[in-house]
């Protein structure tokens, strides 16, 4: 796969941020951090993979706005475009000493998604995609969401929020009508990666709600370039803005939902 400017534009901040967060991530005993909520961690590591996104991007593309995780809301001039940028997703397994991690970019054009990237530098895994140009994995392998057309056989994702969170009920409830139904639930700790092995077809499906526009941007692209599907709980198109997200190939995504829907 050939890449645009924009994308290589974005791969290079990825990997920059990526290579700092490897070097903290070997150290992560030494880090100084603070406690922003429950289970919510931020780092330092955090802060400083943010601040080079931030250069590489600004540099790039300096009149485009960003929408960030730790930095929030930075205006831009050409009133069009926008950068949506969690710079370490997946910060409480970072801080553990799991490599499950990821950078996640994605760009805005006139409140569409249009490009992303997706980089977990443990494992070294580059996923990237377009809008009409398909999900990649390391520009090599065009992704395509998994074919399973029953729950009994899927593989299925979700969040669980811990430590007193306003939707621990909702969330109990989800996982007494999905469990039963599915042939496991993983919690990976990072809704970017699994957003991208869904693209990859790594699993099958995926739910979660209580997301920021951070968390879901980068993904939300990507499974629908891989030919997946997105919606809310309520089925209405997938947003970065709702906080909602249920996906997977046609028929999963459709299962998902008829379960999902009573709950809501």
């Amino acid at each position: 796969m050939a890449r645009s400017a924009i994308l290589n534009v974005m791969v290079n901040a990825a990997y920059k941020a990526g290579k700092s967060l490897t070097r903290d991530f070997a150290e992560v005993e030494n880090l100084q951090v603070s406690r922003k909520g429950p289970a919510d961690f931020v780092s330092k590591a955090d802060l400083r993979a943010e601040q080079i996104v931030y250069d590489e991007l600004r540099k790039a593309r300096p009149t485009y706005a960003f929408l960030m995780e730790e930095g929030g809301e930075v205006e831009g001039t050409d009133g069009q475009h926008r950068w949506i940028i969690d710079p370490l997703d997946g910060t409480t397994n970072f801080l553990h000493s799991v490599p499950l991690f990821a950078v996640a970019i994605a760009l805005e054009r006139a409140n569409e998604i249009i490009a992303s990237v997706i980089y977990n530098p443990v494992m070294d895994e580059l996923y990237t995609a377009e809008k009409g140009g398909g999900a990649w994995l390391a520009d090599r392998k065009r992704l395509r969401v998994a074919q399973r057309r029953h729950l009994a056989d899927a593989l299925v994702s979700t969040g669980i929020k811990t430590q007193g969170t306003s939707n621990d009920g909702l969330q109990m409830r989800q996982l007494a009508a999905i469990n039963p139904a599915v042939a496991g639930i993983r919690r990976s700790g990072s809704i970017s990666v699994d957003l991208a092995w869904l693209a990859a077809g790594r699993f099958d499906g995926l739910y979660e709600a209580g997301l920021a526009p951070w968390d879901v941007a980068p993904g939300l692209l990507m499974v629908k370039e891989a030919g997946g599907f997105v919606t809310d709980f309520a089925g209405q198109g997938g947003s970065v803005w709702n906080g909602q997200v249920v996906a997977g190939n046609e028929a999963i995504q459709g299962e998902l939902l008829k379960q999902l829907k009573p709950i809501h």
